[in-house]
């Protein structure tokens, strides 16, 4: 089976010759803008933006970023359903949810959808196409593609549409189409004539069914690409500087490869090796890499050269670091989450400011997170029959990321006169020094400090 990787891929390879608009009397809610940006995430997130080349490579910045936010925002999650039979239904669901939301965090959004049972499926933003939110973003409608390639000259496709409005409910409606290219929608057929579709409705309607059918999340970022509805990527707007760490990553290894030692030696001192039919120069018994011929010999040189420029990698360094730091702090994280938190020094109240920048973030996460997996309990009771039981969904974050800096600074101290943390241990933390640094710097006298 195959499925195109991206909502932008579905519209402009589907949709040219049958409309949206034409099949379902509705316009997709995102625009050509948007669509594009949610293909250069898929492509960063991927390990595969635009300006990377056989000199830049990808740092993963972006995987690094949207794992630190995920385990972050889960890592101490509490969900739960008082309802046994839904719990347990519950937890099969989340069971890959950090995973899924590293995807939603890079893509700006994702779908979780029950199919009954403990089946579900988690569907970033690269894989639905949104045709209507209400006032507040909630996605109301959306059409689920699915595609499946049978030969090198048959694709079958089946659009699943969920519409939800106040008056009629929930209407959720399958086509299925048949092609020959996967550039065209095709001619309609009936949902039957493909095996794996033939116990499909066509359409069936819940009147009483007045929230969606999945658990809908989105980023908590304004959308100023469109001004619409859609989720931001968590690293969009550090975009630009993710691709300046690279390239400087490029810069760094060049350094390295540049400066790699050399000895220049005169042609004389090369003999022709014959290597089958190819005749050849090389010098007897040294390696290729080390050993490079040119005529530097004029009868008062040495016929030998030594090439070992000196390496210019701390300043590299030192940019690339500066380039982690302010994509830390244009997305939302703490100071060393990303780049190296030695290689800076950093007042308190910076610390500060950083954790509760991150704190802010990763809360906002957890907020539309709740929301999306409430939706979630929801629909796998509907999915379930078990809508009319008496539950309730429990959830709940700790604030570990924000501590008080003063209690945090005082346990140290307890630690520190405990012998559980040495003085430069205390002094590298709480004053921005290296290890080394804090050990000369503690009074000669003090081996603990009150």
């Amino acid at each position: 089976m195959k499925i195109l990787n991206t909502i932008r891929e579905l519209v402009r390879k589907i949709f040219p010759s049958k409309t949206i608009k034409e099949i379902y009397s509705a316009d997709v809610a995102v625009s050509d803008l948007m669509l594009r940006h949610i293909a250069e995430w898929d492509r960063m997130y991927s390990g595969k933006a635009s300006w990377l080349s056989d000199n830049v490579i990808s740092l993963r910045l972006e995987q690094a970023i949207v794992r630190e936010f995920a385990n972050i925002t889960l890592n101490e999650m509490t969900a739960s359903v008082t309802d046994k039979h839904i719990d347990k239904i519950f937890q099969t669901a989340i069971k890959d949810i950090n995973q899924n939301l590293q995807k939603a965090l890079a893509s700006g959004a994702m779908i979780i959808k029950p199919f009954g049972g403990n089946k579900i499926q988690y569907v970033p933003q690269t894989g639905f196409i949104p045709i209507e939110y209400d006032v507040n973003g909630r996605l109301m409608r959306v059409i689920f593609p699915e595609i499946k390639r049978t030969s090198d000259h048959e694709y079958l496709i089946r659009l699943e549409y969920h519409s939800l409005d106040v008056e009629n409910g929930l209407t959720i409606t399958n086509k299925a189409f048949r092609s020959s290219s996967p550039d065209s929608l095709g001619k309609e057929i009936p949902l039957k004539s493909v095996p794996e579709w033939s116990c499909l409705m066509e359409s069936v309607a819940y009147p009483l069914m007045k929230r969606p059918a999945f658990g809908y999340y989105v980023n908590p970022i304004a959308n100023t690409i469109d001004g619409g509805y859609g989720g931001v990527s968590i690293f969009d707007s550090a975009s630009e500087l993710i691709r300046l760490a690279d390239i400087q990553f490029g810069r760094l290894d060049w350094e390295f490869e540049s400066a790699e030692r050399a000895i220049h030696v005169d042609d004389t001192v090369i003999r022709p090796v014959k290597t089958g039919a190819v005749l050849q120069n090389e010098v007897p018994k040294l390696k290729d890499r080390l050993f490079k011929g040119l005529n530097i010999s004029d009868g008062t040189q040495d016929f030998f050269k030594e090439f070992s420029p000196v390496l210019r990698e701390e300043s590299f360094i030192r940019g690339l670091e500066e380039y982690k730091r302010a994509i830390e702090f244009t997305v939302g994280l703490s100071y060393g989450d990303i780049s190296n938190p030695q290689s800076v020094e950093k007042t308190a109240t910076e610390i500060k400011a950083a954790k509760k920048r991150k704190y802010n973030m990763v809360s906002a996460i957890q907020n539309n997170l709740k929301t999306c997996l409430e939706d979630l309990v929801y629909a796998l009771a509907f999915f379930n029959a078990m809508t009319q039981r008496k539950y309730e969904f429990i959830c709940d974050f700790k604030d570990s990321i924000l501590v008080d800096e003063e209690t945090e600074r005082q346990q140290d101290r307890n630690d520190v006169s405990m012998g559980i943390m040495r003085p430069e241990e205390y002094r590298a933390k709480w004053y921005g020094e290296s290890l080394e640094e804090a050990f000369k710097n503690l009074p000669q006298s003090a081996e603990v400090i009150e």
